[in-house]
């Protein structure tokens, strides 16, 4: 029984994987313009997603951080805000190359 599961799944995956590689040269030749709205928008939502995880991450461990020693307030707030706007360029770049992509539709 275990043979025959492990051969089922085993040829889904290859009908899986192949399937797209085929579809490729179709959507090619008839225009992906849907496919790739869908992607600049999973892109950009992706990426606001984890930018905004990331700021809540760093932001609440040094507000944890400050509450815990006063005193090294000013020693971790300049960091935590460098890091912040570094998170916030990157999620600046995943937005241009979605209307990069955008622009290709």
């Amino acid at each position: 029984m275990s043979r025959i599961v492990s051969g089922i799944i085993f040829l889904c995956g290859l009908v899986l994987t192949a399937s797209p590689s085929f579809a490729a040269d179709a959507a090619a030749a008839a225009g992906s313009g849907g496919l790739i709205g869908i992607g600049a928008g999973l892109g950009i939502g992706i990426a606001a997603l984890g930018v905004g995880l990331g700021q809540g991450r760093a932001t609440a461990a040094a507000m944890e951080s400050i509450g815990r020693n006063p005193n090294s307030a000013d020693r971790i707030f300049v960091p935590m805000i460098i890091g912040l706007a570094l998170m916030e360029a990157l999620c600046l770049y995943a937005l241009v190359i979605a209307f990069f992509l955008q622009g290709k539709i």
